[in-house]
């Protein structure tokens, strides 16, 4: 009879990280499938270059040219390090191993291209375009104010219950990654829309049933990812946007226009939800971009 192969410590530290990731510090699903999917590919790197060991430094960068090589995009290259990086500081809590091979990585430049976004009047135009003799169509007004409204993550915007909203005070509270909570203000506008889906739309979409999420779709479930996408696709093309709007571009959107208007960094990334202020800090470069092209344009000498 063979003998059945044991696990690599590779193996077994991948998976007890994202155990650790889920159940200790309480991950999002979407952050760990993405660890997970970078782990393997790590992991089968590994099983042919140090037999399923954890590589020295100068092994690992290897691997990490090898992503270079692929020609993997700059922001897939940078989620692949943070993947390792973890990794590499559980197993070393664990005693696993004793030194920490990712100290000195260099990361890759992330934001090569700044983020997409859309002017003033496109999110006034997109706003408006949700039909609001509908259910439905309040619904999206109200979801879409909201995004613009606060800037959250379209996974933080489909988990709003409706305790998380005070319309009296104009404040919405959500859950962010690490199952962090925040609390945002709300302009009027988007009160407004919210209080106007919730006396003429939501109870009409629920058709009787209950739930504690704020948004819901026809058929009286909690909205899904998914669900909004294709939303705000649709309500796109009826806007007369159609390149590649997305509700991370309203995200960009959000911050974008802040920044421009005048907000401090930090107050940004606290609304966003950074744990880290350079994250934030590419909204000062598209304002800096958008200062060049005006220069360029209109400037005699330019």
């Amino acid at each position: 009879m063979t003998e059945a192969r044991s696990e690599s410590p590779v193996s077994t530290g991948i998976r007890g990280f994202l155990a650790f990731s889920r159940m200790e510090k309480g991950l999002a699903k979407n952050t760990i499938d993405a660890y997970a999917r970078d782990l393997l590919r790590f992991r089968v790197w590994t099983d042919t270059a140090t037999g399923g060991e954890f590589p020295q430094a100068d092994t690992l960068a290897t691997y990490i040219n090898s992503l270079y090589t692929d020609k993997l995009s700059s922001r897939s290259i940078a989620r692949h390090l943070s993947a390792i990086r973890n990794l590499f500081r559980y197993v070393i809590a664990e005693g696993k191993i004793s030194k920490d091979p990712t100290e000195h990585l260099p990361s890759p430049k992330s934001w090569t291209t700044l983020p997409k976004f859309l002017n003033k009047e496109q999110v006034n135009d997109l706003i408006a375009a949700p039909d609001e003799a509908k259910a439905t169509g309040l619904r999206n007004r109200a979801m879409l104010e909201l995004l613009y409204a606060t800037g959250i993550r379209v996974s933080e915007l489909v988990e709003v219950r409706q305790t998380g909203v005070d319309n009296g005070i104009g404040m919405v509270r959500v859950t962010g990654k690490g199952n962090k909570q925040r609390i945002i203000p709300i302009h009027d506008k988007a009160v407004g829309a919210i209080r106007e889906y919730l006396e003429r739309g939501r109870a009409v979409l629920l058709k009787g049933k209950d739930s504690p999420y704020l948004f819901i779709t026809a058929r009286g479930g909690p909205m899904t990812r998914q669900g909004f996408w294709a939303v705000i696709k649709a309500t796109g093309k009826k806007a007369g946007i159609f390149h590649n709007l997305s509700p991370h571009v309203m995200r960009h959107t959000f911050a974008t226009h802040l920044v421009e208007g005048g907000a401090d960094l930090r107050s940004v990334q606290t609304m966003l939800g950074h744990a880290d202020l350079a994250t934030t800090e590419i909204y000062t470069h598209v304002v800096r971009s958008r200062l060049r092209e005006t220069l360029d344009r209109h400037h005699p000498r330019a």
